[in-house]
């Protein structure tokens, strides 16, 4: 069993991730234009988790449901005094996976990255990252 934990800047929010391996995890980077504005940069970074392998430990996120480009539903967690961004999912796996963000684990190198997303939206300045599934 492998344990991960994580939380806000602020620490008013902290929840921990327990998987039977880190393969359990995947982290991924998404070049999607909704990523970049979500994110404020020229990529996301996430971890799919399974839902079963999440729990909270400590406050309450505040959940914003917004549109997440295509038309569905995406849930968004933050912490509602330092509004750090904690995890977000959509309508279609709500029931199934969390997706975490890396920087609000407390040892994010422990995910490294297994693939790319929307590559096509890729800064042309940013090079794809060697041995990593790419999709367009």
């Amino acid at each position: 069993m492998v344990k991960l934990t994580g939380g806000c800047f602020c620490e008013l929010v902290r929840y921990e991730v327990e998987l039977n391996s880190l393969d359990d995890a995947r982290m991924s980077l998404c070049h999607c234009k909704n990523c970049k504005k979500v994110f404020g940069g020229n990529y996301g970074l996430t971890a799919k988790v399974p839902l079963s392998a999440f729990t909270l430990t400590k406050g309450n996120p505040k959940e914003h449901i917004g549109d997440n480009g295509s038309g569905s539903k995406v849930h968004r967690e933050f912490c509602p005094n330092c509004g750090s961004y904690i995890l977000e999912y959509g309508d279609a796996a709500k029931d199934d996976f969390r997706y975490i963000v890396s920087g609000s684990l407390d040892e994010p190198e422990k995910l490294p990255p297994k693939g790319e997303f929307f590559c096509r939206d890729r800064a042309s300045w940013m090079p794809e990252i060697p041995g990593l599934f790419q999709k367009e």
